[in-house]
């Protein structure tokens, strides 16, 4: 791996992220006292599970430059609508919950493209309006799932580590960055948020970008609370914001950027393994729960801190001094 490879923060921070996390992971005895167990493998890819699909969904919407708050009810009506269609067809269940979020992603990448307004107020309204469906559609109450053989089937245990749930997880991940990086559409995406005026006068196609970023983060949002609400046979009206913050968290270990025009899947699997790791660790040498939002607060802070435009200046002015001081050659002996 070279080192004009990893210069490019895209690539340093998830690299970093992880090793930094899978050496604490493999130390943890030390403080636990117990060996580490394929369970532990296990439980930590059920995490990223979990998290991965909405980390994802999120990242790509930030590589455009654009943030999309309603994932998190997106995720909760996927659930809703993968429970209440999917009692005798789990596969209708979650048919039902991937259409309705692409429908809804569709839509907010309509008013967003087509009327140029910011992604934020468009998201956060369409996040409480889901928040506000998924009660009425369960009373404001969990709703059981009483399909028992598709919960056992979703974290079946395959090769000691892996579940069906969390191999659809890897899945997604490894299939868009095939497709983000092995078509141009990566590279338009990056350039949409680099520069969206620049992107329409090259010829992108800007408006039907962001239309299908906006179902595709929508779909993913809502494959992933179906599948969660399978594994845990019930499906909760309001997750509340911790999973939009570790999904956040993740996305910005990732590599991605707060402004936008950076960042890649394999990235965003990197940083949304990181955080389940974490979580994991925290398990397994029985930190008190408050350690985990500690950690997270942390690494937010660090993240903030490596993207500060003002710590860039700085470098970039060191570097120029150096570049400019005269060097220094001993004298030569008479």
């Amino acid at each position: 791996m070279s080192r004009a490879w990893l210069a490019r923060p895209e690539r340093l921070m998830p690299v970093v992220s992880l090793a930094v996390v899978l050496a604490a992971f493999v130390a943890s005895p030390l403080v636990s006292g117990r060996q580490l167990e394929l369970f532990d493998a296990y439980n930590a890819l059920q995490g990223f599970a979990q998290l991965g699909l909405l980390a994802l969904a999120i990242g790509i919407t930030m590589i455009a430059g654009e943030f999309d708050l309603s994932v998190v009810g997106t995720y909760a009506l996927g659930g809703m609508l993968a429970v209440s269609a999917g009692a005798t067809s789990p596969l209708a269940g979650v048919l039902a919950a991937v259409a309705a979020g692409a429908a809804i992603g569709a839509v907010q990448g309509g008013l967003i493209a087509g009327l140029r307004i910011p992604s934020m107020p468009v998201t956060l309204a369409t996040y409480i309006a889901l928040l506000g469906l998924t009660n009425v559609l369960s009373g404001g109450l969990s709703v059981t799932y009483p399909n028992s053989d598709a919960t056992l089937w979703v974290d079946k245990t395959i090769a000691g580590i892996f579940s069906p749930r969390s191999l659809v997880t890897l899945g997604a991940f490894l299939a868009l960055a095939l497709l983000l990086g092995g078509t141009r559409l990566g590279r338009e995406l990056r350039a949409i948020g680099g520069d969206r005026r620049a992107s329409r006068v090259t010829g992108v196609r800007v408006d039907r970008r962001l239309v299908g970023l906006f179902t595709l983060s929508g779909a993913l949002a809502a494959l992933g609370g179906a599948l969660l609400a399978y594994s845990y046979a019930s499906a909760n009206p309001d997750p509340g914001l911790q999973p939009l913050i570790l999904a956040a968290v993740a996305a910005l270990l990732g590599g991605v950027s707060l402004a936008g025009g950076r960042g890649a899947p394999l990235g965003l699997l990197a940083g949304a393994l990181s955080v389940a790791l974490l979580a994991q660790i925290v398990v397994t040498t029985a930190l008190p729960d408050y350690s985990t939002q500690l950690l997270y607060a942390a690494l937010l802070a660090v993240i903030v801190a490596i993207e500060s435009p003002g710590l860039h200046r700085t470098v970039d002015r060191i570097r120029a001094r150096r570049a400019d001081s005269p060097r220094r050659y001993p004298c030569p002996k008479p």
